[in-house]
């Protein structure tokens, strides 16, 4: 039995999990905190696995005391750029038995999405991406966007691509969006929308648009699920749920 204890509980995503977990054979959910809940509650509690879904400014200090006392941890909290992934690592060395993993989506079709993105720059002599999401979201690029656009441009600086074709000289400030390593991201804020993320590359005489919809959150929590069981036998920080995946 997997005893598990989840962080931002009445969140719209937290909330998804304490479901999630409580319908799943082989997990107890020990506890579901929220904003002003002390965390000095899951001392002794037999906590095997915390789960994140908090906010950008609490998730360091969170994750300070949980990994500090022995707890494994899935973080699904967005913002997090090389600067807090450095500090987490840090962490993590300092608690080498904990295991943590820090995953910017949790949809199986999202991961792949991005998989398959990396895979295609390689090819394309453009590409963009378009991200679009709740106006509730804090953050813009979104994680995935911001994860995705690394992949991509690792992956076109391997194949030794040259800079992308662009002519503009003048625009408004973030007409032409946010440059995450070389690739520019664009943010949509809309009502009505859940996570949302399109992909388009281009070439001489072709496009080629990979997109992935996440219409409602019950689908990332095979994801999370996903990453409960199989963080407690990989001790060390793991950035990505596609590394899981690979273990499988």
């Amino acid at each position: 039995m997997i005893n598990v204890a989840v962080l931002g509980a009445k969140g719209r995503m937290g909330a998804e999990v304490v479901k999630a977990v409580e319908a799943q054979d082989g997990m107890t959910l020990i506890a579901a905190l929220d904003l002003g809940d002390s965390l000095e509650q899951l001392i002794g509690s037999g906590t095997h696995v915390v789960v994140d879904f908090t906010t950008p400014d609490a998730v360091i200090d969170n994750l300070k005391f949980v990994i500090n006392n022995g707890m494994n941890v899935v973080v699904g909290t967005t913002g997090f750029d090389e600067k807090k992934i450095a500090i987490v690592d840090g962490i993590c060395k300092q608690n080498p038995e904990v295991g943590v993993l820090i995953a910017p989506n949790f949809a199986i079709g999202a991961v792949l999405m991005m998989e398959f993105a990396a895979k295609a720059a390689h090819y394309f002599e453009s590409a963009e991406i378009i991200e679009l999401h709740h106006p509730d979201k804090v953050d813009a690029p979104s994680g995935t966007a911001a994860r995705t656009a690394q992949l991509m441009s690792d992956a076109r600086k391997a194949a030794g691509l040259s800079a992308m074709p662009d002519a503009t000289k003048t625009s408004l400030d973030g007409a032409r969006g946010s440059r995450v390593g070389d690739i520019a991201v664009h943010s949509v804020r809309i009502l009505g929308l859940v996570a949302h993320q399109e992909v388009i590359l281009g070439g001489v005489g072709q496009t080629l648009t990979i997109r992935h919809d996440s219409l409602d959150r019950a689908g990332f929590m095979p994801g999370v699920l996903l990453g409960i069981r199989k963080v407690l036998t990989h001790p060390g920080l793991t950035h990505g749920l596609d590394k899981f995946m690979e273990r499988d």
